[in-house]
């Protein structure tokens, strides 16, 4: 490749992010039927038939949007993991350490890592709660690495049913989603005692929080006492 090819190469990559970038940013602020393709191609300074170029459609062009972070995301929350499970030795890690390693990196990048990630998660939100897109992106994106955590947790609780592992795995799921709406509720109910934006807060807590309620609701379940009274027995 000549220099004005990869001169032209690059400029084309920065045409295609700066469409990332600005489409990240209206779906979150507006939801996906809210923006049109021209909008988008507005807010990116670009002519409009550089999405169907690049992207193919508004579809697939908000496809691209949850895949780009999705990916990085979860290869970084993957490494945070396997190092948490290197770390705790043939015991195994904690279930409230499993936890922080699910939550914590998404937490510091919706905290620490600029509009861009303030958007993503946003628009994460928006997907998780609506029945049209929530069961089929999630999927794609984020169940994969959702069961190895999954399978990280069977192993620190080994007696629980995996009924309950999903049910506490939704209700942590809940908790994060409302987490990143930053609704401001909580500052309204505390009287400012505390700030839906305080991320750092949420961190410190949230796993504790959750993981007692994974020990809870696990060992308190009709299939794990079962089996500790036949435990009990031999």
């Amino acid at each position: 490749m000549d220099t004005a090819e990869a001169n032209l190469s690059r400029k084309g990559e920065r045409t295609r992010q700066t469409l990332l970038d600005s489409a990240e940013k209206l779906f979150a602020e507006k939801g996906f039927y809210g923006v049109t393709v021209r909008a988008i191609a507005k807010e990116a300074d670009a002519d409009p038939a550089l999405v169907a170029y690049y992207f193919g459609g508004k579809r697939e062009l908000f496809d691209a949007v949850l895949l780009r972070r999705a990916e990085r995301l979860n290869q970084i929350r993957l490494d945070r993991l396997e190092q948490c499970e290197r770390d705790a030795g043939p015991e195994g890690p904690s279930v409230e350490d499993i936890i922080a390693s699910f939550t914590e990196p998404l937490l510091d990048r919706s905290e620490n890592g600029g509009p861009g990630w303030k958007s993503y998660f946003a628009l994460i939100g928006q997907v998780t709660n609506s029945p049209e897109w929530g069961a089929d992106v999630m999927a794609k994106y984020f169940d994969p690495i959702v069961r190895r955590f999954l399978e990280a947790l069977r192993r620190a609780l080994p007696d629980a049913p995996d009924e309950e592992l999903f049910w506490c795995y939704h209700f942590l799921s809940g908790a994060l989603v409302l987490t990143f709406a930053e609704t401001g509720r909580i500052d309204s109910l505390s009287g400012g005692l505390c700030k839906s934006n305080d991320l750092s807060a949420v961190h410190r807590r949230l796993p504790l929080f959750v993981g007692a309620g994974f020990r809870r609701l696990c060992a308190e379940s009709p299939a794990s006492s079962a089996q500790s009274d036949l435990d009990a027995t031999q």
